[in-house]
């Protein structure tokens, strides 16, 4: 197209325009296809992560649930003498069943070096305290007290978080975490069967489990050792001290001269807690790995929902009180509420965040 100026050849030629304009037009169109293919991609790895988030919450609700009913049964029912001697077949398993993986290939871990112990320090320490003193806790104490004492690890791991990683909790997680706090103090002050070494071993046990939390998150973070690596050396490095603490302790030898070794179902029970003990190992890191370390601790607790109201009638040392079971269950239902706040998928923000940019800013 092309327009004259009176008398004069001049001419203007504005097809190259129109075709720049309709050129521009066509452009704006593919962006517009790209971003809802990137948008629908997105939204399938979002549901694949949130699959991973749920699978490995209930994998480790699951087995803690179950080790911590073996457990009880295995030194409560079965009078077993030792929960040291315990923690110590619990490593042994781990570290066979991880390293019979490694030779057949089904899990591989960076090979030990002078510098791993350093990599992975203080996670031993806190593992094998986190176990033992876990033990001794679940000997001492009705599964009831125990599991709402074990809320305490929860406020322990979300100020931890603050101060290591960072993070910051929203309102509705602190909420539901200062209720299930009040619910256990409200539980422990009508505890009819009081004992003052079980209190001590499971704040303690609180400590661990948020430091152990922690730390797994920041050492699978930044160190490339990976989880089966965490869990073999942790047992590993840990092995000796155990024994020598048993031996010392004089454990290893009450274990040995044990009655019921004969018994087949409780060497089955005793067999079955050790092979549990790697189990939530495993399950802890996985569950830490795609969450946070204060979910993990959460879900753990939140699991005892059921050993609460089982552990009424497992052990036979439980004795009851409206004030207690009042307590206990205000520490149930907030676990509920946190699950929920935790768990919500928040679609509307996450679309939001994943429009498309490719038109914003476009010159006039």
């Amino acid at each position: 197209m092309s327009v004259s100026r009176g008398g004069n050849n001049t001419t203007l030629d504005l097809q190259p325009l129109l075709e720049d304009k309709d050129g521009d037009e066509d452009q704006k169109v593919d962006p517009n296809g790209s971003g809802s293919k990137e948008l629908s991609h997105r939204e399938r790895e979002d549901s694949a992560v949130f699959v991973k988030k749920i699978s490995s919450a209930l994998f480790y609700g699951i087995s803690s649930f179950m080790i911590t009913v073996v457990n009880k049964t295995v030194l409560t029912s079965y009078h077993f003498p030792s929960f040291l001697f315990l923690s110590l077949g619990q490593l042994t398993a781990s570290i066979v069943v991880l390293g019979m993986g490694k030779r057949l290939k089904l899990v591989s871990y960076p090979p030990l070096q002078r510098n791993t112990f350093a990599k992975i320090f203080p996670l031993p320490l806190i593992f094998l305290g986190n176990m033992m003193f876990g033990l001794g806790g679940t000997k001492s104490l009705s599964l009831p007290m125990f599991a709402a004492l074990r809320r305490f690890s929860i406020l322990m791991t979300m100020l931890l978080e603050l101060k290591i990683l960072g993070l910051r909790p929203s309102t509705a997680v602190q909420v539901s975490v200062y209720a299930m706090i009040g619910g256990a103090l409200l539980a422990a002050s009508d505890d009819l069967s009081f004992n003052m070494r079980g209190y001590i071993y499971v704040m303690i046990t609180n400590a661990m489990t948020a430091s152990n939390g922690v730390y797994v998150k920041k050492k699978l973070d930044t160190s490339e050792i990976g989880k089966y690596g965490l869990m073999y050396y942790n047992s590993l490095f840990m092995f000796l001290p155990a024994l020598a603490l048993n031996y010392i302790s004089g454990d290893l030898e009450q274990a040995l001269n044990y009655e019921q070794w004969n018994d087949p179902v409780f060497v089955l029970q005793f067999l079955l807690s050790c092979v549990m003990g790697f189990i939530l190992s495993y399950s802890t890191i996985l569950c830490t790995q795609f969450n946070s370390a204060l979910t993990t601790t959460i879900v753990g607790c939140l699991k005892n929902i059921c050993v609460t109201y089982l552990g009424m009638f497992i052990g036979g040392d439980y004795v009851f009180s409206w004030l207690n079971c009042i307590g206990i269950n205000i520490s149930v239902l907030a676990s509920l509420l946190y699950t929920y706040v935790t768990f919500r998928r928040k679609r509307a923000p996450d679309k939001q965040a994943h429009l498309p940019s490719s038109n914003r800013g476009e010159n006039v």
